[in-house]
């Protein structure tokens, strides 16, 4: 949906946009003016899920089922990525059978 001011704001599409930000922070997304991958901000990428999980709790029984799904969804995945880079950035290894 837009407006005559350009695209409608959504709370999926915001909750997208926050998601992205840390995608940057976990250094998954590439720098757009270098196309040089960035560097992990564990802490830039903690702050974007602390912010998401401030988000669940003020809105908790203020969204439709969707929505709260999205964003159950998303800081899931992000809790999980984080583990995953702090793993590889302090050079540990899970080995699975």
């Amino acid at each position: 949906m837009t407006t005559e001011s350009g695209p409608q704001v959504t709370f999926a599409s915001f909750v997208v946009s926050l998601a992205t930000t840390a995608a940057v922070h976990f250094g998954d997304v590439s720098d757009p003016s270098t196309g040089e991958k960035i560097p992990p901000n564990l802490e830039g990428a903690q702050q974007m899920i602390d912010i998401l999980g401030i988000l669940q709790e003020k809105t908790r029984g203020n969204l439709t089922h969707e929505e709260s799904a999205i964003l159950e969804n998303v800081l899931y995945e992000l809790r999980l990525r984080y583990v995953d880079v702090e793993r590889e950035s302090s050079g540990t290894r899970i080995i699975t059978p």
